[in-house]
């Protein structure tokens, strides 16, 4: 189940909510009780796995078309 990050407005604490994504956008409560609350926008990291480039060099590369690699 996603996780979603809340500020609350009224004493500044950060907390996360597990919710299904259709509930994503509903309002969530402080821990403390207060209701005056926003969610937080997260930037989501999604691994996999990289080939190797080709024996001789050949392009590519894992970044950006190898521009950023040395």
């Amino acid at each position: 189940m996603p996780r979603y990050e809340y500020r609350c407005r009224t004493c500044g604490s950060t907390f996360e909510v597990s919710r299904p994504m259709a509930e994503s956008s509903a309002p969530a409560d402080c821990p403390s009780g207060h209701d005056d609350t926003v969610k937080l926008l997260s930037a989501v990291a999604v691994g996999g796995t990289t080939s190797a480039p080709a024996a001789g060099g050949g392009g590519g590369g894992g970044c950006c078309g190898g521009g950023c690699c040395g």
